[in-house]
């Protein structure tokens, strides 16, 4: 009885070979994939396929990133954990550039000066809280 090539078995090192790394839209590491099957998903314009550009193995793949699709949500920055800063540099008329805080809401007065205006009345309790939380009794 012959083994034809087809029938044999193939060893987790050929497999691992034989696939590239699948990266998502904000350069996540997915996992592998095989490259038949990422030159179908190139076809249908869902990955784009990153190849070697010189040297002896020019034109291999070397790993598929997925293109980003309309319903995906926003690729994470480094920021995006620490929120949006509340002081910014002023730029005065003068030319100085003092520290300033940045009003909550986004709205202000433009009759009154949004330095004494910081936070809306309905956010003023909220504060009060986390200044008192943060008070340390005498010892």
């Amino acid at each position: 009885m012959s083994i034809t090539p087809d029938a044999r078995v193939r060893s987790p090192i050929t497999e691992i070979l034989m696939t590239i790394p699948l990266y998502a839209s904000d350069l996540s590491f997915e996992g592998y994939i095989p490259t038949r099957i990422a030159l179908r998903m190139e076809q249908d314009g869902l990955v784009q396929l990153v190849r070697q550009r010189g040297g002896v193995r020019k034109g291999k793949i070397r790993r598929a990133v997925m293109c980003r699709r309309s319903g995906d949500p926003k690729p994470t920055k480094l920021r995006d954990h620490m929120g949006q800063a509340y002081s910014y540099r002023h730029e005065l008329d003068d030319g100085h550039r003092p520290w300033a805080l940045r009003p909550l809401g986004h709205r202000f007065r433009h009759d009154q000066s949004f330095e004494y205006n910081l936070a809306p009345q309905s956010t003023r309790p909220i504060f009060m809280r986390v200044v008192l939380d943060c008070l340390v009794e005498p010892a």
